[in-house]
């Protein structure tokens, strides 16, 4: 499978194939002319004698130091070279296969001032399916991604490291074994290449995908557990969502109206149920979970612009013939963005747990004590549900918004910063604390629609239930329930519910494209 990069038209559709991996990104010939043009005027630029930030002068609070024109290729390797400090844990492949991309496609914009063989570099390495070696910590989300783009372009330099099945190889061995010539740098091009959002940017796309199961799954699980709590299909009736007007909120309770059609449970007690109302981790959540989806609508938007941006410094306008000092490189709408996602995860874990502690507690679920036939004998689900409050918790300390720090950087030049970097990679962290709450949920559910057979619940999730119950028993008496909990969130994860959502006719879009 191959995608034509079309610089600033890059889709979420798209992205997410980037990201996955196994499709090969082919630059649109249409853009080499602006390229070309570009990287003409930082040269002419270079070869005067005035003063122009990146091209010959000094970075950061250095900017008023002149640099020789015999220097101009020295001070953009320095710059890799001394600017690539981070720490930490590497950035997985997907996230720098991310970080390739959208470098190449901000580059191929035109307005960077870089040769076309720098943007081939980059395709080159990314189509040979080679991942840069980029720690993931170093970053304060301004004046770009400094310290793993600069990693990122160390590798291709063949001076860094790239991770070879996991291992940290030579660049410049293994440029070679596939072909590949490190890359040189001409003025400004080192800047070009570490000014921007792309490694924030790349991370908060990466939480998105691997958020989206997640979602998804929710939702078949919250309807499984209305059922086995014998709640009211009525708060989603579509009447209801329609006077509020929220869109996600409408969408969600069109979904949760949908797994629950057809229930034989719901059937029995339709009429002369006596509670009035169910609690608000039943009947509420369209109103969350709906709300929750909106922002991740917001987030995507946001971050769908951002991949598209040019977000380097100094910016190129050759039809001008101007170069223009601004600040595109700060991310605060990719930590904004990351933020809005992270409470968005984890209220989706928090109402997931509140089910969990809803299905336990015999005086509302109406279920035996800890979803057990013999408690006290038997703890049942007492402890799992601990493990999911536990998680929801953690969350909860994840989620304080990372945008409201700063911390001046470069002796107080670059005064004020996002901390984009970090409120993206964080969410990760967080999603698997929710697909773990929702793996406790799942097992949770099913144990409790079986304590209400022969009745049975809606085609859809039957199906739920037997693709669990394939992988995880019932829980008849006290066992080591770690492994199951492990499997059930697995299936969380990969989306193995999905097919069974995506099947139902007539459902709105959940990830609309920006």
């Amino acid at each position: 499978m191959s995608l034509t990069l079309t610089p600033g038209h890059l889709s979420l559709e798209q992205l997410q194939s980037i990201h996955a991996g196994g499709v090969r990104v082919e630059l649109d010939h249409h853009a080499r002319a602006g390229i070309r043009a570009s990287a003409e005027l930082v040269q002419r630029h270079a070869a005067g004698d005035a003063p122009v930030y990146g091209v010959n002068t000094g970075f950061g609070k250095l900017a008023s130091t002149r640099i020789s024109k015999a220097d101009l290729a020295q001070l953009q390797l320095n710059l890799i070279r001394s600017h690539s400090v981070g720490v930490g844990a590497p950035l997985s492949p997907e996230v720098v296969r991310l970080m390739l991309v959208t470098k190449a496609a901000s580059l191929a914009r035109g307005h960077s001032g870089v040769r076309e063989e720098v943007i081939d570099a980059i395709l080159d390495v990314y189509n040979e399916g080679l991942a840069p070696y980029v720690p993931a910590q170093g970053s304060v989300g301004a004046s770009g991604d400094l310290a793993p783009l600069s990693h990122m372009t160390l590798a291709l330099l063949g001076e860094g490291e790239f991770l070879v099945h996991g291992e940290r190889r030579p660049a410049a061995e293994v440029l070679a074994n596939h072909g590949l010539k490190p890359l040189t740098l001409e003025a400004k091009e080192g800047l070009a290449l570490i000014n921007g959002t792309q490694t924030s940017t790349a991370l908060a796309l990466h939480a998105l995908f691997a958020f989206e199961p997640v979602l998804e799954s929710a939702l078949v699980i919250g309807a499984l557990t209305v059922d086995a709590a014998r709640g009211s299909d009525g708060p989603f009736d579509p009447r209801i969502h329609a006077v509020r007007g929220q869109p996600g909120q409408i969408d969600v309770a069109q979904y949760y109206r949908a797994l629950l059609a057809g229930s034989a449970i719901r059937a029995s007690h339709a009429e002369g149920d006596d509670r009035v109302q169910d609690p608000y981790c039943l009947r509420c959540q369209p109103q969350v979970v709906g709300a929750c989806l909106d922002q991740l609508r917001y987030a995507a938007r946001v971050l769908l612009r951002e991949a598209n941006a040019v977000t380097d410094n100094p910016l190129v306008f050759a039809d001008e013939g101007l170069m223009v000092s601004g600040g595109n490189f700060h991310a605060e709408p990719v930590a904004l963005a990351a933020d809005a996602m992270a409470t968005a995860i984890a209220e989706v874990g928090a109402i997931a747990e509140r089910r969990i502690a809803m299905l336990i507690d015999a005086g509302v679920s109406r279920l035996p004590p800890f979803l057990t036939r013999d408690a006290g004998l038997n703890s049942g689900f007492m402890i799992a549900h601990v493990t999911a409050a536990a998680l929801a918790s953690e969350n909860k300390s994840l989620a304080h918004p990372a945008s409201v720090d700063s911390l001046p950087t470069s002796a107080n030049q670059e005064d004020h910063v996002s901390m984009a970097t970090f409120a993206a990679r964080r969410l990760q962290a967080m999603i698997d604390n929710v697909a773990c709450i929702l793996g406790v949920e799942l097992l949770a559910a099913a144990q409790g629609i079986e304590f209400l057979r022969p009745l049975t619940s809606s085609n859809t999730l039957e199906a739920a239930h037997a693709l669990l119950r394939a992988q995880c028993p019932s829980v008849e008496t006290d066992r080591y329930l770690a492994p199951d909990i492990e499997r059930a969130s697995a299936i969380v994860r990969r989306g193995e519910l999905i097919p069974l959502l995506r099947a139902l006719p007539g459902l709105p879009e959940l990830w609309v494209p920006a």
